[in-house]
Parts: C-alpha cells; sequence; structure tokens
C-alpha cells in the first residue's frame, strides 16, 4: 500500500473557498487501477490559517506515478494554478509505503 499526501496551509479568509473548491471538484481517481480511497483532511486551526491535507490510498506507488502520469491526472488538475491564491506557498507533498497493516475484524 502506498499513501500520497499534499499539506495545505490555508489562510482563515479562504478557508470555505478552498473547502467548497474540493467538494465540488469532479475527481478522476475511481477511474485508475489501484486507486483504494481518498480523503480530504482538515486539521488544526492557528491564529491566521487552517492546515488542510489530501490523503490518498493506492495499492502500491506503481499505481500512484501511473496516476500522475494519466489524462485523468492533467484533467482534473487542469485548472490547479487558478486557485493557487487560496493557500499559502505551494502543497507539500509526503508519500508513505506501507510497512504494516491492522484492519478492523
Amino acid at each position: 500500500m502506498y499513501l500520497a499526501m499534499n499539506r495545505f496551509t490555508v489562510p482563515l479568509e479562504n478557508a470555505n473557498a478552498f473547502e467548497e473548491l474540493w467538494l465540488s471538484r469532479e475527481s478522476r481517481l475511481q477511474d485508475m487501477d489501484g486507486f483504494v480511497s481518498f480523503h480530504m483532511l482538515k486539521g488544526p486551526v492557528e491564529s491566521d490559517s487552517i492546515l488542510y491535507a489530501s490523503h490518498t490510498v493506492w495499492a502500491s506507488e506503481a499505481h500512484f506515478r501511473a496516476w500522475t502520469t494519466s489524462e485523468e491526472f492533467r484533467a482534473s488538475h487542469a485548472k490547479a494554478g487558478d486557485t493557487r491564491t487560496l493557500y499559502v506557498g505551494t502543497p507539500q507533498f509526503e508519500g508513505f509505503t506501507s510497512i504494516q497493516a491492522i484492519d478492523a475484524v
């Protein structure tokens, strides 16, 4: 299993627009081989910003890499440049390979 995460620091005044962007976005993830799940996470609120993280689980890193070079990826990120003013800096990517999994019974 491979987990891909992007963290976004969003100024408080942009939080509603940022959330609406994600909630109304057309996702193409479910069309991809190896896709397991996606979560958009809302994290701690600071005095002037909120931390958000997009959290995607894939069957393997190879499946994730295939997504990043796919037509579906390009289509779903086509307007990403238009929304850069909603968050500070650039999204911070982190990728993780699972070394242990414990599931509910």
